[in-house]
């Protein structure tokens, strides 16, 4: 009863939602890059904008959720890097698994998710796990889907090309010089307009999105990324909690983040840089998928009462 009640509190809405989402797409087939760059340019970078300017949160712990964000990351670098070494794959492998390991969709995912596991903190929380993975995706995983070496000052480029990183900066500077932003109409209404668009939009994106991935791959390879993903992810961010000083529903949620599926960018700069492209595209629709079991089992877990105690 308890894992019915999650699942049809949490993760049904958003599956129906992503139903939407695929049977637009399989009705007559979407523009899908311009649903993305509209999540991406602007619904994503209002969210942040939004929820950081807002936010009750002070510098010193946006920058250690940030930091926990990170060191997940590098966890799940090394572990990917290990397993890579014991099934002897090749170097290409290798980077496609850690790219599939290392970043999560903790944007049109997450954060809908966390609205609804966690409403009173998962937002706050998420929205610098979101700047994280955003910087991280478009610095390191440049680095990590594209063969080309020596590319300099370059390699930073799409992180910069980012809005959310403006959208961040931006809500940093009004709150550090306490300009009233909330005041102009002009601006602040369409930003509220947009925050609540994420979530509905975000959602049918991903839909369309797994409607047109690609999904057959080898079962041992892909195994081996959901596992990690999916099941080694929680873990690792539940050994960081302590050691970064996160407690209650704060660990809570953070150990939640670390566990959700592959994120769809990983599909796309694979694409572009053909990272074994294919691969990237199955362990994205595939961990979509199996979240919906993985995700409401951790969510029953994490709210029996000896779990919350516990941290």
């Amino acid at each position: 009863m308890l894992l019915w009640k999650v699942f049809s509190q949490v993760l049904l809405p958003i599956l129906v939602l992503v139903s939407f989402g695929w049977l637009l797409d399989r009705r007559g087939r979407v523009d899908l890059s311009t649903l993305i760059k509209l999540n991406i340019s602007v619904l994503v970078p209002a969210f942040i904008f939004r929820e950081v300017v807002m936010s009750s949160l002070g510098a010193g712990f946006a920058i250690r959720v940030m930091a926990f964000t990170g060191t997940v990351q590098l966890g799940m670098f090394l572990l990917s890097a290990l397993v890579a070494l014991l099934s002897g794959y090749e170097r290409t492998q290798t980077r496609a698994l850690q790219l599939a390991t290392m970043f999560y969709n903790s944007g049109n995912y997450g954060v809908p998710l966390m609205t609804l596991a966690f409403p009173a903190t998962g937002p706050l929380l998420q929205v610098f796990v979101v700047l994280t993975q955003n910087i991280c995706t478009f610095t390191v995983g440049v680095f990590l889907s594209s063969p080309a070496t020596g590319q300099g000052w370059r390699v930073f480029l799409p992180m910069l090309r980012q809005v959310s990183l403006w959208a961040v900066v931006f809500a940093v500077a009004v709150r550090y010089w306490e300009v009233p932003v909330a005041e102009w109409r002009w601006l602040w209404v369409p930003v509220e307009y947009l925050h609540h668009a994420l979530v509905g939009v975000a959602l049918v994106t991903l839909g369309a999105q797994l409607s047109q991935t690609r999904v057959q791959q080898n079962v041992g390879r892909l195994s081996w990324a959901l596992g990690l993903r999916l099941l080694a992810g929680p873990v690792v961010a539940a050994l960081l909690c302590h050691g970064f000083g996160f407690h209650g529903e704060e660990a809570l949620v953070l150990i939640l983040s670390a566990a959700f599926p592959t994120a769809v960018n990983i599909a796309l700069l694979a694409h572009e840089f053909q990272a074994d492209p294919q691969f990237a595209a199955a362990v994205v629709f595939y961990s979509t998928l199996a979240s919906m079991v993985t995700v409401t089992c951790l969510i029953a877990v994490l709210r029996v009462p000896e779990v919350l105690a516990f941290f």
